[in-house]
């Protein structure tokens, strides 16, 4: 009886281990998402600024 009882809690833990992980791979993509997302903003208003004070004197 505790053999396949084990069998079960070792898949258990495998199944929860494995959506663990991919959640925490999830979880890392979108703030490198986000992360991408605000640099790029960043730099194009820095893009914009140089190129209206070059047209502007």
């Amino acid at each position: 009886m505790g053999r396949p009882l084990l069998r079960v809690a070792a898949g258990v833990a495998a199944v929860i281990a494995l959506f663990w992980l991919l959640s925490v791979i999830v979880g890392l993509l979108v703030w490198l998402g986000m992360i991408a997302l605000v640099v790029g903003v960043v730099l194009l208003g820095v893009r914009m600024l140089r190129a209206d004070a070059r047209s502007g004197s």
